[in-house]
């Protein structure tokens, strides 16, 4: 029955999301586990007059780490692909060369079964995408941006000459865009952040999800000082994991982002929970496919609550509520 019932939100990742044309040469990418969702956006890329092709790819070690040659040539060379992945290949050259030969992406990172029945996959993105636009509009080449909560994050960067990114959940060619997400971001200038980051609500990462203690952590000159992650086991198990990768570059204050899907609620998923409607949250680790310069062996992102955002004086967010 569950397999039947995800045939509605397929239909709207291949043909609202993606915008799918007839005769189109379609790359879905998957894990063995998330087979069913693949065999579901397939039908739906059929349904659309579409030819789709299942690329599976064995569990990466870890998020960011690149699809093997194969894969990365069929992404490459698709009219559009969707990555139906547990282990995220986002932020991989792999999906950069591919948009920059014209494809365009979907990603669904961690997406499960239900997630496909109900949730942010149903919001109506052509309305969100305007006030998604306005966002990164504003976000885009900001001198100054500060972001405090009522936990404590008290955060100060630069996004001067760098875009703006308006991740709509609706992707041209060359774009790319996580759905059921909406959101709008920047990837601040290297070694311009400093100040306090607390994240509240989820870090949908290496098993962590919603956040029972907040994370609190410190920031000096773009990258997250190990010795001040504090917490509890969340925060712990975090720090461990940034520990085991051994590259200085995992501590890197990668995106400011901010959620703008109406129908997104927490759930301990990365993309469900990035969109929650008024939600902050700090990408750290690589931001190569954002604007920047740095990739490092992981992105993950910290999501908190009730966040205040402004940038070069005006004022994005008050307590979590729209300003624009």
């Amino acid at each position: 029955m569950k397999k039947i019932m995800m045939a509605k939100g397929a239909r709207s990742i291949v043909e609202v999301n993606l915008g799918v044309k007839e005769n189109e040469q379609v790359a879905i990418i998957t894990e063995p586990k998330q087979m069913r969702i693949a065999e579901a956006l397939a039908a739906a890329v059929i349904a659309a007059k579409a030819e789709p092709s299942i690329h599976i790819l064995m569990p990466r070690e870890r998020d960011g780490q690149e699809p093997p040659k194969t894969i990365a040539a069929a992404m490459k060379e698709s009219d559009a692909f969707i990555s139906a992945v547990y282990t995220s290949i986002t932020h991989t050259h792999a999906v950069k060369d591919a948009c920059a030969n014209g494809s365009r992406g979907i990603m669904l990172t961690q997406f499960n079964e239900d997630q496909m029945i109900k949730g942010g996959v149903h919001a109506d993105y052509h309305k969100a995408a305007a006030d998604c636009k306005k966002v990164a509009e504003t976000l885009a080449g900001s001198k100054v941006i500060t972001i405090t909560t009522p936990l404590g994050t008290n955060l100060t960067l630069s996004g001067e000459g760098r875009r703006g990114n308006a991740l709509t959940g609706l992707v041209g060619p060359g774009e790319f865009g996580p759905v059921p997400t909406v959101e709008a971001n920047v990837s601040p200038v290297e070694g311009s952040a400093n100040g306090v980051i607390v994240a509240d609500a989820s870090i949908p990462y290496i098993g962590i999800g919603l956040l029972k203690t907040p994370v609190r952590m410190e920031v000096k000159d773009g990258y997250i000082v190990p010795e001040t992650i504090t917490g509890g086991e969340e925060a712990k198990k975090l720090a461990a994991d940034w520990i085991s990768k051994n590259d200085k570059n995992v501590y890197n204050v990668a995106e400011v982002g901010v959620g703008l899907n109406p129908e997104c609620v927490f759930t301990g998923s990365m993309l469900e929970d990035e969109g929650v409607f008024g939600s902050l949250h700090i990408g750290v680790g690589t931001n190569i496919t954002l604007g920047g310069i740095i990739k490092a062996p992981c992105h993950y992102d910290l999501i908190m609550t009730k966040p205040t955002l402004i940038a070069d004086g005006i004022v994005i967010l008050k307590d979590g509520e729209l300003m624009l």
